[in-house]
């Protein structure tokens, strides 16, 4: 039986291998399409939130608005993001991922969740049915944590 404390090391040790195997895909990821760091967040940040202003971008990366503008800025000259009138508010942008932009996204997601399938792959069907289990349970726990913060 596995006590509290030693199931939260087996956690953070799982934790940190997906993190460092995820955030090496990445960095490769990025690095290939010639982007910086902050540049790609953005990209992310737009995938996995949708359109949104400058000033929220800003507040998301802790820079200035100018410094966000430059960055988008760069982005829409690649093709990248778009920029489109706020339904909202007609004086105000909003940036969104093009279809470019997509595709360069899902195709990291894509190369991120290969090795997933590599690491599943490398288990008998008894392991991945234990595995199976525990990441629901797991997620499910995790989904009421996040409800109640």
């Amino acid at each position: 039986m596995t006590d509290q404390a030693q199931l939260s090391r087996i956690i953070r040790k799982w934790m940190d291998t997906f993190m460092h195997r995820s955030m090496r895909g990445w960095s490769h990821h990025v690095k290939a399409t010639g982007m910086s760091m902050p540049q790609f967040s953005i990209l992310m940040q737009l995938h996995y939130k949708g359109a949104c202003g400058i000033s929220e971008i800003s507040d998301r990366f802790e820079v200035s608005n100018a410094a966000a503008s430059q960055l988008a800025e760069r982005l829409v000259q690649s093709g990248l993001i778009e920029r489109t009138e706020d339904p909202d508010d007609r004086r105000a942008k909003l940036i969104k991922l093009s279809s470019k932009g997509k595709k360069l996204i899902e195709s990291g997601i894509e190369q991120r969740y290969r090795w997933v399938d590599e690491l599943v792959s490398n288990l008998n069907a008894e392991e991945r049915t234990k595995v199976g289990a525990a990441l629901i349970l797991l997620t499910e726990a995790a989904a009421k944590l996040e409800q109640t913060q």
